[in-house]
């Protein structure tokens, strides 16, 4: 068996790409698994870390909506389907899953033309045009949310890393606090705006630091690798304020947290809630509105906060992030609403997929 995945471009399809990937290769050690990609998108560095298969075809990008420039894509991709068809003729290919992104269109046409089954997964609330496209040509259409609009859609929530999936907080706070030095018994904030960190974010927390610290609050931050590192002088029996460039273990950093202060990304949102771990989200102001989409079912489940990028403040935080830091049995209610949400099993569930696929090709 050989599985073709099409999720190039940012972090948020490849990672779900690469944890089914993890998930195929479990269930099957032999099955053959090809990424593919461009040479613009993260997966260039990613997919080879991770010991997978990566092949590049030229990348055309696409308009996130309808838009006249949206009738010159045929002829620009015509090229690109081509290489993608070749890709699968070579590796045999069984099925195709897509992530959405600029891989994911070619890889979806050059599999209709070749006769190949289509697994569509869509991370989004709002979902892209390459997956809008995609879905009608799919076998099976899996989804992140309830709600969503894309037709035939199931409700398996976003492939994660089987270190967040399979993580249980309580079991490992001791040894995460420890590895960060953090206190082993108080409140802890985690703050972290993405891997790329957010300014905004970060201003308004080390305005509000020295608040929460008077109120008994640590904080471990992620500022971002780009960012400057704020400068800190920890006050004498005041809780430790850590603020660093980057956490690659974000597992721990979890396991660490009684809450979290984050922009609403759909892997940030699948992953806090796999863990159970309650957060206030702060959608990204700028795009189409997707992050706030998001992050709106596990708020409305009891698992969250949200707020607006421009009402974000150290007010703000003090009068509802604090209070729920330093209520246990608040904590322990959302967490339980977090977790409930959660779909720790995606992984698993979209394997089930690209195997009804494939079984439905080998029957017709």
């Amino acid at each position: 068996m050989h599985v073709v995945l099409a999720g190039g471009g940012t972090a948020g399809h490849i990672e779900p790409a690469l944890a089914l990937a993890d998930a195929l290769r479990r269930q099957d050690p032999t099955v053959g698994i090809t990424a593919l990609g461009t040479e613009r998108g993260l997966e260039t560095r990613l997919v080879p870390e991770r010991g997978y298969a990566l092949e590049l075809i030229p990348a055309v990008p696409l308009p996130r909506k309808p838009t006249p420039e949206l009738i010159t894509v045929p002829g620009r991709l015509r090229g690109t389907i081509k290489a993608a068809e070749q890709i699968l003729e070579r590796n045999k290919a069984d099925c195709v899953v897509g992530f959405g992104g600029y891989v994911a269109l070619p890889g979806y046409l050059a599999a209709k033309r070749a006769g190949v089954p289509i697994v569509v997964h869509e991370a989004n609330a709002r979902p892209g045009l390459a997956n809008k496209i995609g879905s009608r040509y799919a076998h099976g259409v899996a989804v992140s949310t309830p709600d969503s609009k894309l037709r035939g859609a199931r409700y398996v929530g976003i492939p994660l890393r089987r270190s967040i999936a399979t993580l249980n907080r309580a079991a490992l706070r001791a040894e995460a606090r420890a590895a960060f030095g953090l206190s082993p018994n108080l409140p802890t904030l985690l703050v972290s705006g993405g891997s790329q960190g957010a300014r905004r974010l970060n201003e308004v927390v080390q305005q509000v630091v020295p608040h929460l610290q008077r109120a008994g609050v640590q904080i471990l931050h992620a500022v971002g690798p780009k960012n400057e590192l704020p400068h800190v002088e920890q006050m004498p029996g005041m809780p430790p304020y850590l603020p660093v460039p980057y956490v690659d273990r974000m597992d721990l950093a979890y396991a660490a947290a009684d809450m979290m202060l984050c922009r609403a990304g759909a892997m940030t949102v699948a992953e806090l809630s796999a863990v159970g771990l309650p957060a206030a989200y702060v959608p990204l102001p700028i795009g189409n509105g997707e992050q706030r989409l998001n992050a709106q079912p596990v708020v409305k489940a009891g698992g969250g906060l949200l707020v607006d990028d421009a009402e974000l403040t150290p007010e703000w935080i003090q009068g509802n992030v604090l209070p729920v830091l330093t209520d246990p049995q608040q904590l322990t209610a959302m967490s339980r609403a977090a977790a409930e949400f959660g779909r720790p099993d995606a992984d698993e569930l979209l394997v089930g997929m690209v195997y009804e696929a494939i079984a439905s090709r080998r029957e017709g």
